[in-house]
């Protein structure tokens, strides 16, 4: 008979090696290929999955929640930490390759995940101003959608502009960081335009 803490192990190791196939083959993958990856049978994959879609919701549910909170602890961290998170962005390379491959494959599953990756970023912004790492803003909702959607379309684009080679993301995302870190560090601290002047002009037409 399997113990709790084996039954447990394997739970995981199923749904890691989940992750990383569907990140590199996208959600076509077999169960048969993915219980190879994780040294089990099908029927043990099926035994704490029940089927390939209940697998899908486990992981994505186990990368959105990993990925909250990093960026949450990078954000409220302050400097050291977001250095620290930038430092060992290859590590992510699961996460971010299976957040792609939901962007692509699109439909019902990426609009939730859109929405909870929203709402994550809207709490992660809250804490950290709360903590004085991030400077408040006018519509929080509207600034967390905004920094989504831009994180999600920067990447999708330097992935195809830099597609990875056989299936390996981990030096596209340190190519990446090491390219846009500089210049969304500039943006983030300083800004773009030189003054207030078109956002106080957008401020008054819409009545704020």
């Amino acid at each position: 008979m399997r113990s709790a803490d084996a039954d447990r192990t394997a739970r995981a190791r199923i749904r890691d090696a989940a992750v990383a196939r569907f990140a590199s083959d996208g959600f076509g993958a077999s169960v048969r290929t993915i219980a190879a990856d994780a040294g089990v049978s099908p029927g043990l994959l099926g035994h704490h999955y029940g089927s390939k879609d209940g697998l899908r919701t486990a992981c994505d549910q186990y990368v959105l929640d990993r990925l909250h909170d990093t960026e949450t602890g990078a954000l409220a961290g302050g400097p050291a930490a977001m250095l620290a998170t930038l430092g060992q962005v290859e590590e992510f390379a699961p996460l971010v390759g299976y957040l792609l491959q939901t962007f692509v494959a699109g439909g019902p599953l990426a609009t939730t995940v859109l929405g909870r990756m929203t709402a994550d970023a809207e709490r992660g912004l809250a804490e950290a101003v709360e903590a004085g790492t991030v400077k408040p803003s006018r519509d929080p909702a509207a600034r967390a959608a905004h920094l989504v959607d831009v994180g999600i379309g920067t990447l999708l684009a330097f992935t195809r502009r830099h597609p990875p080679v056989d299936g390996d993301l981990r030096p596209v995302l340190r190519a990446y960081a090491d390219a846009r870190t500089l210049p969304a560090l500039e943006l983030y601290t300083h800004g773009l335009l030189a003054d207030s002047a078109v956002l106080d002009g957008w401020l008054a037409g819409a009545g704020s």
